[in-house]
């Protein structure tokens, strides 16, 4: 029942400066966002690598209209990566790149600028043994990201896409990104989305993820499950032994701060755990979209609300 009220509140500017003016918000924040700095990326990035497992770092922002921030971006995507590299942790990390940040919702020429921009990112990971992945966004941006994907692999191979079970196109979309060389990171989706394009009920959801992990795990590219939900990591490994493969050609994914214990055991049992790792200042719409995922992690906002307030 909450999930809709918060993913509005998601796209508030009006709640966005209710929240960020409460005191307490920032330190509670810091259980899913790594801090607002280069240097705190890449201090998580070594803790998470000491316990065996992988990153993909996500520079905090998204729907830019001014092409000096979406430069911006670029540059800071850019700093972390040679940090990350100075620090021997740029072999087999990844970024998240958000298409919207890098100038796709622009004004003029949006998606050209967006390529573009995604492109010097791509080129800083490839000079340091990293990998970019495509996030995606609301279903209105699916189109224009997946042409932004095919073009950019036509120089950069490796580059991975989101794709997000909850749509109802995401079935078909799996198998066509379900070739060789192709990384897709299966997640449910954490959009407020129109029936229409998306299925609404959580049992609905869970069935298509299903369909989706048994497409890409039967194909030939390199599965990424996103997902927190037992079952669904119980459903994913066994669907990843019936097509005989290893544990080096797929992986699974969590955010940072959700089920850290777990993260470990997977990586622990040899299995690739990669984390994502959100910083920057522009944390809000992200952490909104947290708290309409799981209601347990408003609980425990709502929590440390009450004892740092």
């Amino acid at each position: 029942m909450l999930r809709a009220p918060l993913l509005a509140a998601a796209r508030s500017r009006r709640m966005r400066a209710l929240v960020e003016a409460v005191p307490a918000t920032r330190s509670v924040v810091r259980r899913f966002v790594a801090g607002s700095e280069t240097a705190d990326a890449v201090r998580v990035a070594r803790e998470l690598a000491a316990d065996g497992l992988r990153i993909t770092l996500d520079h905090l922002g998204e729907d830019t209209t001014d092409a000096a921030q979406a430069a911006a971006t670029v540059r800071a995507y850019e700093a972390v990566l040679t940090a990350l590299a100075a620090e021997g942790l740029a072999e087999g990390a990844d970024v998240s790149v958000k298409l919207s940040a890098v100038g796709q919702f622009l004004p003029s020429e949006g998606e050209d600028v967006a390529l573009e921009n995604a492109r010097k990112i791509c080129a800083a990971a490839e000079a340091v043994g990293a990998t970019v992945t495509l996030d995606m966004e609301d279903h209105t941006t699916t189109d224009s990201t997946l042409g932004i994907l095919k073009e950019l692999r036509a120089e950069y191979p490796w580059v991975g896409a989101v794709l997000q079970a909850y749509l109802r196109r995401t079935e078909q979309d799996c198998h066509d990104l379900a070739g060789p060389g192709s990384r897709v990171r299966l997640c449910k989706g954490a959009y407020a989305e129109p029936e229409s394009v998306a299925f609404a009920d959580k049992s609905e959801v869970d069935k298509s993820y299903v369909r989706c992990l048994r497409v890409l795990m039967a194909g030939q590219g390199y599965p990424m499950v996103a997902s927190h939900d037992p079952r669904m990591i119980e459903i994913a490994a066994a669907l990843a032994e019936e097509h005989g493969r290893t544990d080096d050609d797929h992986e699974f994914q969590m955010l940072y701060g959700i089920r850290p214990e777990e993260q470990r055991r997977i990586a622990a049992s040899g299995a690739r755990m990669r984390v994502y790792v959100p910083y920057g200042d522009e944390w809000y719409g992200y952490f909104m979209r947290r708290l309409a995922e799981r209601p347990a992690n408003l609980a425990f906002f709502l929590r440390g609300l009450a004892t740092r307030s």
